[in-house]
């Protein structure tokens, strides 16, 4: 299936963003420390007080009038509604920055061949399921109802939850849930009640629920509480702002904080503000029932089979594995040590084409970039190569780095080779990370094991729990590798993904082709 990714560059509109009706109702806000519930407050509550019933109830009732009036001016300069998408067209579906791209200023090009989110490969398996290809357009977070309501796309994705209340534009079932969480730097004093939050300035994503939820605690609960709109639609580059002490305050979807920690570890988590909120796809007023119902139907199938906990895992599943010591060392070590070492592995990804920063997270995970590093097993070197895997890859000096690195990418590359190639990615990769560790006859027993024990050799979220088996008589001694220690092999291998994770954030790709072309470019402009 072949999907195109378009960018539409608009100016900034007001900073309510999307389409909202104004009509309100009292709602509850739970605030909650940890996972203990602190206190539950009806937000309307004073604001109700303050007013007789009868000036209450003239005033939803204008109200309402004024949500239908606005509604219908607003609908009445739409677009006509986009039909099903039948077999050889495109199932146009809004967005915004980030569900597509890697959310880094580093990034040189956006990698649209292969999914790079959760929320993107689910809906290029729904666009599968249809039997037709996706077209992205990327908006800004803050248009994307308005953009719906004008019918620019069938349907909207990319992080986006319901507008409570809100009956014009339908939402599928929840594909997951989310909290609310406040965040600082850890040098700046802790926040462990609302109250705390009279006098400071809060900042959320523009257009975000968190941006609508900390106006509704300031005109309700907490008047003397500043609320910003980041002007940004990454809650990625808002943390970034958090942990350079630019931003004192932010308030942030927990998901997305739990990727930013790996990133910057100096983030501290406070309170979580209100009850969960699902993560929901949307679509325009009027719109075509027909994809709606296949839209709730295939989210309902997802659900109820593995494939949704196959996704969490492969995106979320290695992401809280190291300590924030432990990631502000590695932080380190790439600014001290992995420099000296940089070009060696980019000369190494040209020979095998293994992304460079994977062969690094390797070598990390291996010795952390210590040339001379030995094991009391008898590897040595910065890739931790065997003499056996040394004599074949002809190194003659483990300890040199010249010769262990390309070395160590050459054997990485042929032990994927060894994987079956119908294997999808990165399932493959991580299994040839593992076969690293434990060597590929282990690795293979794993693999036959796991047809024993009729799971799919193929995933590596089947394997993660394959592997451990190797170390126990029970299993083992029915193999003729014997005893290996598989679950050694599982934490190194989410270990370097985690590694890599980071390192993608940090550095750019090595793109040699791509930047001859550019200096060429500027040659014959010049």
């Amino acid at each position: 299936m072949k999907y195109h990714v378009t960018r539409i560059n608009t100016g900034f509109l007001a900073e309510r963003g999307g389409f909202e009706p104004p009509c309100r109702v009292s709602t509850t806000i739970r605030f909650r420390v940890g996972a203990v519930m602190t206190a539950s407050v009806p937000l309307r509550e004073r604001r109700m007080i303050a007013r007789s019933p009868h000036i209450a109830s003239l005033s939803a009732h204008w109200s309402r009038i004024l949500c239908t009036v606005l509604l219908a001016l607003f609908l009445s300069a739409c677009g006509e509604p986009l039909g099903f998408p039948k077999e050889g067209q495109e199932l146009v579906i809004l967005t915004h920055a980030g569900l597509i791209d890697t959310e880094t200023e580093n990034s040189r090009v956006a990698d649209t061949d292969s999914p790079s989110s959760f929320e993107h490969e689910v809906l290029l398996m729904f666009a599968r399921a249809l039997g037709v290809s996706a077209r992205f357009v990327v908006v800004p977070r803050h248009e994307i109802r308005q953009r719906l309501a004008k019918h620019e796309g069938h349907m909207a994705a990319g992080w986006l939850f319901p507008v409570p209340n809100d009956t014009h534009f339908p939402a599928s079932a929840p594909l997951l849930e989310t909290r609310n969480v406040l965040i600082r730097h850890e040098a700046s004093m802790p926040i462990r009640e609302l109250e705390q939050l009279t006098g400071q300035t809060v900042h959320a994503v523009r257009g975000s629920r968190q941006l609508r939820l900390l106006r509704q605690l300031k005109e309700q609960q907490y008047p003397g509480m500043k609320v910003v709109a980041f002007p940004s639609d990454s809650a990625l580059e808002l943390l970034s702002a958090v942990a350079r002490q630019e931003v004192e305050i932010a308030l942030v979807d927990d998901t997305e904080l739990s990727i930013a920690l790996n990133y910057y570890p100096m983030l501290d988590s406070g309170l979580e503000i209100g009850d969960p909120s699902p993560l929901v796809w949307i679509f325009p007023p009027e719109g075509n029932p027909e994809l709606y119902a296949h839209a709730q139907l295939f989210l309902e199938r997802f659900k109820a089979g593995q494939q949704l906990a196959i996704l969490r895992d492969r995106y979320f599943g290695h992401l809280q594995r190291l300590k924030p010591r432990d990631i502000t060392i590695f932080l380190s070590r790439m600014e001290t040590r992995l420099p000296h070492y940089q070009a060696l592995f980019e000369q190494a990804q040209l020979e095998t084409s293994i992304d460079w920063r994977l062969l690094a997270a390797l070598s990390y995970q291996e010795s952390h970039w210590d040339p001379f590093n030995t094991s009391y097993t008898g590897v040595r070197g910065i890739m931790m190569l065997t003499g056996a895997t040394a004599d074949r890859m002809g190194v003659s000096n483990r300890l040199d780095p010249n010769q262990s690195i390309p070395a160590g990418a050459r054997y990485l590359s042929l032990l994927k080779s060894y994987i079956p190639a119908d294997t999808p990615e990165p399932d493959r990769t991580w299994q040839a990370l593992a076969a690293y560790n434990i060597g590929p006859g282990h690795f293979n027993a794993a693999r036959s094991l796991a047809g024993r024990l009729g799971v799919d050799g193929d995933s590596w979220f089947e394997m993660k729990k394959v592997l451990p088996l190797l170390a126990r008589p029970e299993y083992y001694s029915r193999l003729k590798s014997g005893r290996a220690r598989g679950g050694e092999a599982v934490i190194m291998v989410e270990n370097i993904r985690l590694f890599y994770d980071i390192m993608q954030y940090h550095l750019p790709p090595y793109l040699p082709v791509l930047q001859a072309h550019n200096e060429t470019e500027a040659d014959v402009k010049g």
